[in-house]
């Protein structure tokens, strides 16, 4: 049996100095309003792909593969790579840098408005990877999360404060954690230092495994109410539950103490410290009044 054939040498650089000058080249200026920071280390993305676990059988989608570093290592391992990145310029170069790459396939367009099934064959299984920049990551992350063909597995590096929060477990849940603990299980893989990517951010970066559930705790017609409870619970987080829910639902506080004690939930309690599922379990008997 022949071995097989060595893999392509990269079309990328390999120092500090030569990503700096590939920047200028395409003359792409990084936005620190969009907390756009483009990764050099190819160790941190060698690292980033093991963690996830992708070999030749999977189909990855990446999100923002900017100057393709990532977009790079993955077609090292993975089967397939479908790239999304919304910048002309860096789109230019990815479809230039990665021509003699049968496996890779690049869409022009924002991210945040394309469907999974518009660029991931409906029923196929498939991985998310990225490195997402620090404005949009929570929006991403829930875009990807509410899509009805779902990853079953994404790694994302995002701001490490982020990462901390979808994370987070009872006393310290947010919105951001239940909503995103409601469609996957998600663990902190490994801190990045802000001195691996041009410019350095003033914030830690990290990566996040999240395991997507094959389907979520309530079927698709309730989830509007769950997030419409969750939301109620959340908006005055520093109140006990039952008055935050009993002010945002426009409901009578014995109502919403009945609603909470009938789930063995103390009315007494913060929102910060019900798990998601409570959250369900309250959605599934909420009283009349309370809907989408």
């Amino acid at each position: 049996m022949s071995a097989p054939p060595p893999p392509l040498p990269s079309p990328l650089p390999s120092s500090r100095r030569d990503w700096a000058a590939l920047l200028a080249q395409l003359g792409v200026r990084p936005s620190k309003g969009l907390g756009q920071n483009f990764l050099y280390e190819r160790g941190i993305v060698q690292r980033m792909v093991r963690s996830l676990g992708i070999g030749p059988d999977d189909l990855v989608l990446e999100i923002g593969p900017g100057l393709g570093i990532l977009t790079d290592e993955l077609l090292l391992r993975a089967g397939e790579v479908t790239a999304i990145e919304l910048d002309g310029r860096l789109a230019a170069h990815l479809e230039q840098a990665f021509a003699g790459r049968p496996s890779f396939r690049l869409v022009r367009g924002d991210a945040l408005k394309i469907a999974t099934d518009a660029v991931i064959p409906p029923g196929r299984p498939f991985v998310v990877v990225a490195n997402l920049p620090y404005a949009v990551a929570s929006a991403v992350l829930r875009h990807l999360l509410e899509q009805p063909h779902r990853p079953r597995r994404m790694g994302l590096m995002m701001q490490k404060e982020v990462v901390e929060r979808i994370c987070a477990v009872p006393p310290n849940l947010s919105v951001l954690a239940v909503a995103t603990q409601f469609y996957a299980r998600p663990r902190p893989a490994f801190d990045v230092a802000p001195t691996v990517f041009i410019p350095p951010p003033t914030v830690e970066s990290a990566v996040v495994i999240l395991d997507v559930l094959p389907e979520p705790p309530l079927p698709n017609g309730l989830h509007p109410r769950f997030f419409r409870v969750v939301n109620a619970g959340f908006r005055q987080k520093r109140k006990q539950v039952a008055n935050s829910l009993a002010a945002e639902l426009d409901l009578p506080k014995d109502d919403i103490v009945a609603w909470l004690t009938g789930q063995g939930i103390d009315p007494m309690r913060r929102a910060q410290t019900l798990t998601v599922e409570e959250w369900v379990r309250l959605t599934l008997a909420a009283p009349v009044g309370v809907t989408s």
